[in-house]
């Protein structure tokens, strides 16, 4: 049986769930998004990839700056499906269509409730992340959970490679629940275990050179594909793109560049961190390997180069 359905969301994670809907035998009769965002160099304005997904199916687009207004549309709908909205969902709008709202959450539910679910989880270690069906409530990720589907996190995950492919595992977890409502029956979460994703912001994005370097690793495979985590060396700014963690019993000042061999590593509060890919803003601000960035601005990046400490030294 397939269920008339309105769907919320706005970038690539909620676009990729909104295909495989299309793809269904469910009807997507309307599409919320957030307004088109100036983008590029041009800072032009330019469509959220929800609205390029639907209105390439001929699905009816709003873009509406509140919902309230839409609570009789949505009446006529069996459910909302909401993935990465950004827009907090009025009483008016959860008990509207007839089932209700659905949230494609990319967490294990109660862990990581909030904005940056799939970068705090990398952030943190967790050996795991995943996606939660859940039905919205007037609490922000706290309803109850249809259906959970669990996703390993190991020392390679990126924020970005991690959130495509929790995408795909939150559409086929989101066609299962709708498969088997109404009479699926939903878990209440446990408040007490709850923790919570606080928003991204440019402060994410600044290393500290006393942390040890596994937890930088974590940072820069965190933000990647989103904010890059950088360094500083004056007004010279080094995003750090790829890097992994070493462990060296060898003592340096944190933000030393040491070479290694062939390697270039950044000392830091415990071991050092191996950089691969990085971008100056500097030229083009083409990302480089880090020896192509050496040969390239060596009286910028050479051996003893410190890089300025993010936070107050001790």
């Amino acid at each position: 049986m397939g269920w008339r359905l309105a769907f919320a969301g706005t970038p690539l994670f909620a676009a990729t769930i909104l295909r495989r809907l299309l793809d269904s035998p469910h009807r997507v009769a309307l599409a919320y998004t957030q307004p088109d965002r100036p983008a590029g160099r041009g800072r032009k304005l330019s469509p959220s990839p929800v609205r390029r997904v639907a209105e390439a199916a001929d699905v009816e687009v709003r873009t509406p700056t509140r919902l309230t207004a839409e609570a009789e549309t949505l009446k006529d709908m069996d459910a909302l499906v909401v993935a990465s909205y950004g827009l907090f969902l009025p009483d008016a709008i959860l008990d509207a269509p007839h089932h209700g709202c659905l949230n494609v959450h990319p967490s294990l539910l109660p862990r990581w409730r909030g904005a940056a679910p799939v970068e705090r989880a990398i952030m943190a270690g967790d050996p795991q992340t995943g996606v939660s069906i859940m039905r919205v409530t007037a609490k922000l990720d706290a309803g109850p959970v249809y259906l959970r589907r669990a996703l390993p996190l190991d020392e390679t995950a990126t924020g970005a490679a991690v959130t495509a492919a929790l995408a795909d595992l939150g559409a086929e977890a989101l066609l299962e629940v709708l498969a088997a409502l109404p009479d699926l029956p939903a878990e209440q979460q446990d408040d007490d275990l709850a923790t919570y994703a606080h928003k991204l912001t440019a402060e994410d994005a600044r290393i500290d050179w006393q942390r040890p370097a596994a937890h930088i690793a974590r940072q820069v495979r965190a933000l990647s594909g989103r904010l890059a985590a950088y360094a500083t060396l004056d007004d010279v700014r080094l995003r750090i793109l790829g890097a992994r963690a070493v462990p060296t019993g060898v003592n340096a000042r944190p933000g030393t560049l040491l070479r290694r061999g062939k390697q270039w590593r950044i000392a830091c509060g415990d071991g050092e961190l191996g950089l691969e890919t990085v971008q100056l803003n500097r030229g083009k601000g083409t990302p480089l390997a880090m020896q192509s960035a050496v040969n390239g601005y060596p009286a910028l990046l050479h051996e003893g180069t410190r890089f300025t400490q993010a936070y107050n030294e001790p």
